[in-house]
């Protein structure tokens, strides 16, 4: 079986506090409640037929509502717990988070009721100061955030 891989867009500005970073969290039934831990950069699964780059900014339109464009910052991939690999990309951009626009899926819910429900791929997002984002985000996700800071410094 082909190893898993996702793409995903590392939007950054500078706030009060800061680098902020925007970070979404999951849609669906299995994420209430969740918090710490869970927040992730707006990203999603590809094949072979699209390039990292390309899945990334498609999957952040379809998460956000946002279609980027410009210049990106490829980033070391990193490998989460159940092994899916994640090709990231920094970009320093704004957004209003409250507005997002997110596609939908449907699930059967509760599980084996015959009843299906509509949720939001991403239920919310938000800014983040880079210390907070730490503790909110993949653990796995936290090197992306170490890296474009490293990035940040260097100009």
């Amino acid at each position: 079986m082909a190893k898993r891989k996702s793409a995903g867009i590392l939007l950054y500005r500078t706030g009060a506090t800061g680098t902020e970073v925007f970070l979404v969290l999951h849609g669906g039934p299995f994420w209430v409640g969740k918090d710490a831990g869970t927040w992730t950069i707006p990203k999603g699964e590809f094949d072979d037929t699209e390039t990292p780059l390309a899945a990334a900014i498609r999957e952040f339109h379809e998460e956000t509502g946002t279609l980027l464009h410009g210049d990106f910052t490829p980033l070391t991939p990193v490998v989460q717990k159940a092994g899916k690999q994640v090709f990231a990309f920094a970009q320093k951009g704004d957004l209003d988070a409250d507005k997002i626009v997110s596609n939908t899926f449907t699930i059967q819910w509760p599980p084996k009721s015959g009843q299906w429900q509509t949720f939001p791929e991403v239920a919310q997002a938000q800014w983040f100061p880079i210390p907070e984002a730490k503790a909110k985000i993949n653990a796995a996700q936290v090197a992306l955030l170490d890296e474009l800071l490293q990035q940040l410094k260097a100009l």
